[in-house]
């Protein structure tokens, strides 16, 4: 699918040429101070989500009955998961399964995209050598683990 972008100003300005293209693309509305805008047909959005949640579904069927192959089946297709260290791999996969398979049954994918795009963000700070360097070391204000107060009721 072909994308046309414009900057938002356009759609007051020009709208007969913004809305001709969304009728042969599907159309972004770039803002400078929010967040951008995407124009769809009704057609395209209907079957884009079907697919979408078709193919999370499957996923979760996937994960009910064989979690192992689902989890190798879903880091195949992220291959920045090798920067991360190798205990911390099988929770990423984990957790990003987990909210796919909530998706699924919900139809809510926003949790698993911000999962995922922090896992990703964790992973490219582990591939930089002095972050990675860094994040092995104490922390500041790292301590004595510290007790729960004894509860009043003894």
């Amino acid at each position: 699918m072909v994308t046309k972008s414009f900057p938002f100003s356009t759609l007051a300005r020009e709208r007969g040429e913004v809305f001709t293209a969304v009728d042969e693309s599907d159309v972004l509305l770039e803002r400078r101070d929010a967040e951008n805008l995407w124009l769809i047909r009704d057609e395209r959005y209907q079957a884009a989500q079907d697919a979408l949640l078709t193919l999370a579904r499957s996923m979760a069927i996937v994960a009910r009955a064989d979690r192992a192959l689902a989890e190798e089946a879903l880091a195949q297709d992220l291959p920045w998961l090798t920067w991360l260290p190798e205990a911390e791999r099988p929770q990423c996969v984990g957790e990003l399964l987990d909210h796919l398979v909530a998706g699924a049954d919900t139809g809510e994918l926003l949790p698993y995209a911000r999962a995922k795009r922090s896992w990703k963000s964790t992973a490219i700070a582990w591939s930089a050598p002095e972050t990675a360097r860094a994040l092995r070391r104490p922390f500041p204000g790292d301590g004595p683990v510290l007790l729960p107060p004894p509860d009043e009721a003894e």
